[in-house]
């Protein structure tokens, strides 16, 4: 599973709604709720534990990748 697959799933939106633009309340399905069902999926997909700043700071499909670097994953 990829990571767009991971975000399509999460957010329970089309994978080819999934762009490297897509940004947190960009689209009615990233709500509060999607976000930390998103948190969910990425730390189950990936087997890590994501900190705090790091919920807080996955605004993006870029950001994500950029997190899961930090923890030696390449998405």
């Amino acid at each position: 599973m990829t990571l767009h697959d991971v975000f399509a799933k999460a957010l329970g939106i089309p994978n080819d709604a999934v762009h490297d633009g897509l940004e947190y309340n960009s689209i009615k399905e990233w709500d509060s709720v999607a976000h930390m069902a998103l948190v969910s999926a990425l730390e189950e997909r990936y087997n890590i534990l994501l900190d705090t700043d790091d919920v807080i700071d996955l605004s993006s499909i870029g950001k994500a990748r950029e997190i899961l670097s930090k923890y030696g994953i390449e998405a």
